[in-house]
């Protein structure tokens, strides 16, 4: 493929033609695993006859905490609560663009609840917060990239949503169509590197959503099915690092190759419900300040 992307010609240097990746402070939002388990099934991953662990769900948790705390970003924490054992999949809980929270409405009951307890969090703390009409399960299918959303559609988020989206966080609105059960959401599919490069699978868009995603996106790392099946697009970046699963091996490789540093982290208890990295975090984008302010 052609590596010449705007953002690749942006961070180049002459020395070996590498690009040398820039880090952007990231301020995160994150959920404790304390009541996490398996009591249901809303995905292809989540088997719930089978055991789970909640002290090795939070000790892994805690690694990817202090991760992205040594990497220099701050992570605010929300308050579990009990009965909600999936809340510690905050990326699903809002979108935040520009200091404007669209609230998460959530498809399944399991999870209902979910969308008012991050709905409260944000506006506790002064941000314009928006309940959404339709149905949208946030970061899990909306993944903010340069100066566009990617939106996920086909199991969970209504394609009605989108509109929505694009009305009242002020970012045009790309609508991807997802086909493959396992990819449930967005973000298990594709993953934003930085500004306009991204890394996804796809096998897991229809036809003519991987016809879109090869026109904007001519230099993404596409992942192999290996990769997906072990939740490797299920990753954070911060510009320069790239945390994901350890067993991605492929594109771990390719991120290397590309200039970034990708940190591989085990998340394997919170896979039981079909989750990872990304999963775990939710960006809070604030306003930018003006300039001259």
């Amino acid at each position: 493929m052609q590596q010449d992307t705007s953002s690749a010609r942006r961070n180049t240097v002459a020395q070996g033609g590498r690009p040398v990746r820039t880090v952007r402070p990231r301020r995160y939002l994150m959920c404790s695993p304390v009541h996490f388990d398996v009591v249901y099934s809303i995905n292809p991953w989540m088997e719930p006859e089978k055991p789970t662990d909640a002290a090795l769900a939070v000790a892994q948790w805690e690694r990817l905490r202090s991760l992205y705390l040594g990497l220099g970003h701050e992570v605010e924490l929300i308050e579990p609560v009990a009965g909600l054992p999936d809340m510690v999949f905050a990326a699903n809980g809002a979108t935040v663009v520009d200091g404007r929270v669209l609230a998460a409405r959530f498809r399944h009951e399991q999870r209902a609840a979910e969308g008012p307890a991050y709905a409260d969090w944000f506006r506790a703390r002064g941000y314009d917060v928006h309940d959404a009409f339709h149905v949208n399960e946030g970061e899990g299918d909306y993944l903010v990239t340069g100066d566009r959303i990617l939106a996920g559609t086909g199991f969970r988020t209504d394609r009605r949503s989108h509109a929505e989206a694009e009305h009242f966080l002020g970012l045009p609105v790309v609508t991807l169509d997802l086909v493959d059960p396992r990819f449930y959401h967005l973000d298990t599919a594709l993953a934003v590197l930085d500004h306009e490069e991204i890394m996804y699978y796809p096998a897991a868009f229809t036809a003519e959503s991987r016809a879109t995603l090869r026109e904007l996106y001519p230099d993404a790392i596409e992942a192999t099915e290996d990769d997906a099946a072990v939740f490797g697009l299920n990753a954070v970046s911060d510009g320069r690092h790239v945390l994901l699963p350890e067993q991605a091996t492929h594109l771990i490789d390719a991120l290397w190759a590309r200039g970034f540093v990708p940190i591989g982290v085990d998340l394997s208890e919170l896979l039981k419900s079909g989750g990872s990295s990304k999963c775990c975090t939710l960006e809070i984008r604030d306003a930018e300040p003006e300039a001259g302010a």
